[in-house]
């Protein structure tokens, strides 16, 4: 009798011991059908990786720094592209499994799905973002209805989100931004107003080959050529050939500059060789982001305890 009661009491410890060993890990539920409603720990769900973008983009180092920010020693940052990320967002969320994603706004990916941000209690992706214009020095004198057009571009996230979606869905560039530029003939003319045709003079844009950034360039190559008669060369380069060609001159202007964080390395390191014509749209932001489904809300919910 006294040996049964010694066994029980040695399976209950041990019962507890596992259950209390079980507690160190934050656990989350995927919600999805496939999974059964199984729970495990969010790092198990997606193998402890986090889907990133270009390797050169300051999206990346910021990610790169919250994992040390938040010792996720444990984690990796996968490099890839826009497009990869994208893919790869597109086939969890269909299939409604986890998967955490480095993520900006303006993007139409926050049109097409139901995401959310991780909050970011250390402050390592920083404040809200602006997308900037900035031009060659000398554009001024060389092409002054261009200078003065490109100061005055401003649009609003919204205004963006309309030719993403339209891209997204199908439509080539060119052919969302003239379908803009054709329905916001207010906006555009205000942009355009009393300013001198310069027709046949050639201009280059340079931009990276995100689609907030081929939304917004293709729009001011539309208003530049259907308004003020210039011929548009549109340049797809990375984020660092892309300042170092307005800063040596080779491409005249970009409305793709993320400030004050994303591209800060590159505005410090070609001071003075460019001109800052201000934002061109408020309301970005960076981050780590989730489909909704996902039950987590902060980067250090990452974190295994």
């Amino acid at each position: 009798m006294k040996k049964y009661a010694l066994k029980s009491f040695m399976l209950v410890s041990l019962t507890s011991l596992l259950v209390l060993a079980g507690c160190g890990t934050k656990e989350v539920s995927t919600g999805g059908a496939s999974s059964g409603g199984t729970t495990t720990s969010i790092g198990a769900q997606v193998k402890h990786e986090i889907i990133g973008i270009d390797p050169g983009a300051g999206l990346m180092k910021q990610s790169a720094q919250a994992l040390k920010d938040y010792e996720l020693t444990d984690w990796k940052l996968v490099e890839g592209s826009g497009a990869a990320m994208a893919a790869a967002l597109d086939k969890a969320y269909k299939n409604k499994k986890p998967i955490i994603v480095t993520g900006w706004t303006p993007h139409w990916m926050f049109a097409k799905y139901d995401l959310k941000y991780l909050k970011d209690p250390k402050g390592t992706f920083g404040q809200d973002e602006q997308i900037h214009t900035i031009v060659r020095n000398g554009l001024k004198q060389d092409a002054p209805s261009a200078h003065e057009m490109l100061d005055r571009f401003e649009w609003s996230p919204d205004d963006m989100a309309v030719v993403m979606s339209a891209v997204t869905d199908g439509k080539k560039p060119e052919e969302a931004a003239a379908q803009w530029v054709k329905d916001n003939a207010d906006k555009v003319d205000s942009w355009v107003k009393d300013l001198a045709q310069d027709p046949g003079k050639k201009l280059k844009l340079a931009y990276v080959a995100w689609d907030s950034e081929i939304a917004s360039t293709n729009v001011v190559k539309a208003v530049l050529e259907e308004k003020l008669g210039y011929k548009v060369d549109m340049l797809q380069v990375e984020a660092g050939p892309m300042w170092a060609g307005i800063a040596d001159g080779s491409a005249d202007a970009m409305v793709a500059a993320w400030l004050p964080t994303t591209h800060q390395d590159y505005f410090d390191k070609y001071a003075g060789k460019f001109e800052d014509l201000g934002p061109n749209l408020n309301g970005t932001r960076l981050g780590l982001v989730v489909p909704a489904y996902m039950e987590i809300d902060s980067i250090e919910d990452l974190k295994t305890k």
